[in-house]
């Protein structure tokens, strides 16, 4: 079977000492599961004995779409007579003792370190549509690639396919290409719909009629948008974010500090004049004293009073509250004023999204690095179970932070600003010049 030239350059990959995970794709039509379906065949027929893992985040999804792509390959090579699939163990056994393991990898909060994959022993993996999982699925399956690898001569070999997707895929493979940052044993091949002669050009012409997120993503390859339709706010909107001309200063001074647990992750700190950040600062580590000495320092230095200043005072920020006397949040709380939401963070964060969307509130800053951190976090800003009646509910902490590997504390420095539109303070402080 004649590959295409992109598919080539991945078997390259595939087939050297040295690369142990490969990304391909980066665009609808590219031939991303054909060739995952291809690689699988070709080694299960190569080293008799193996073991392979065909994976994808919903075994239901998988069976639906990756498996009958690889049943569709097999025809066409004219080798379905090599192999049986038992749709109860979800395994193709193939006639020279090889196998294929269907494996669903979607992160179970039953299951959040992957037990269920502990005792897995495989020669390698094809993950499809791998922007669907956390990095940590990935993680894991690439430590479960052992079996036989010294008696075939062979390395760890994990080969990965989706669409632009702005999560750790984004962060690890994407971007660090871009940058030529790529760790060595990575490799990222982009493969775009007009790489593919053999599509017909109605499909293309469907895709150019699509909206221009999708049409971006999966016909340009453009990794920078999302379509996904949970999403809250837009990339666009998220630029204009930080290109806040439109935002006028007000003579309401606010300061929000998220505040690190136990000692992790960092502390954030941000200065607002009305919906106009003025002011970042952050301290890694930190403990209660430095916290509030810092507070203390930009309250006067700002003309913040306490009213108007807010710390999260679950775990450690609890002490800050104390020693600050400040407003305190609590991000499990009830919604303020009736609101249907899950609590009051969902509540802040989600008005936040809106404010961002609508071009009312903004940040003034000049640290590309910076703005590179709060977008990736403002991306990961999305619905949970939003399909679903009853209350709003957005993505946990723990969700994001799988998906872009840290914890998102500019979003939450930035959501508790809205904590005020809630529940002004009770009396204005009188205004000076800073």
């Amino acid at each position: 079977m004649k590959l295409l030239s992109k598919q080539e350059n991945a078997v390259y990959y595939l087939k050297d000492n040295t690369t142990t995970e490969i990304l391909y794709g980066g665009a609808a039509g590219g031939g991303k599961s054909a060739l995952g379906c291809l690689w699988l065949i070709e080694n299960c027929q190569t080293y008799a004995g193996s073991r392979w893992l065909m994976g994808r985040s919903k075994l239901k999804t998988l069976k639906e779409t990756t498996l009958n792509t690889f049943f569709e390959q097999a025809t066409k090579l004219g080798i379905s007579d090599q192999f049986t699939y038992n749709a109860q163990s979800n395994i193709i056994y193939w006639k020279n003792s090889s196998e294929i393991l269907l494996k669903d990898l979607f992160l179970y909060p039953s299951d959040p370190e992957f037990d269920s994959l502990g005792s897995l022993e495989i020669t390698g993996a094809f993950i499809d549509e791998c922007n669907q999982l956390t990095l940590k699925a990935w993680q894991v399956v690439k430590s479960r690639i052992r079996y036989k690898l010294d008696e075939f001569g062979l390395i760890p070999k994990l080969l990965g396919t989706c669409n632009p997707a702005k999560n750790w895929t984004y962060k690890v493979f994407y971007k660090a290409s871009k940058e030529k940052s790529l760790k060595p044993y990575r490799k990222f091949i982009q493969a775009l719909p007009k790489d593919n002669p053999h599509l017909p050009q109605s499909y293309l012409d469907s895709l150019m009629q699509m909206d221009k997120n999708s049409r971006e993503r999966l016909y340009f390859g453009n990794w920078e948008y999302d379509d996904d339709p949970a999403t809250l706010i837009e990339r666009d909107a998220i630029n204009d974010y930080f290109q806040p001309n439109h935002i006028a200063p007000t003579s309401n001074k606010y300061m929000t500090i998220d505040v690190a647990r136990k000692g992790k992750d960092k502390t954030v700190f941000r200065v607002w004049f009305g919906m106009l950040c003025v002011f970042r600062y952050h301290i890694d580590k930190s403990g209660i004293d430095t916290v509030v000495q810092k507070a203390k320092e930009f309250q006067q230095k700002y003309n913040v009073p306490n009213s108007r200043t807010i710390a999260d005072e679950d775990g450690v920020g609890g002490g800050v509250v104390d020693f600050l006397k400040c407003v305190g949040f609590t991000n499990n709380a009830s919604p303020l004023n009736g609101g249907n939401y899950e609590n009051l963070k969902t509540q802040c964060s989600v008005e936040t999204a809106k404010l961002i969307q609508s071009r009312k509130i903004g940040e003034l800053c000049e640290d590309h690095s910076l703005i590179d951190i709060v977008t990736e976090e403002m991306e990961q800003i999305k619905y949970r179970d939003f399909d679903k009646d009853g209350k709003v509910k957005i993505q946990p902490k723990d969700v994001i932070k799988e998906m872009i590997g840290r914890s998102p504390d500019e979003w939450d420095s930035i959501m508790m600003r809205y904590y005020f539109e809630l529940k002004p303070p009770m009396k204005a402080p009188k205004a000076r010049l800073a």
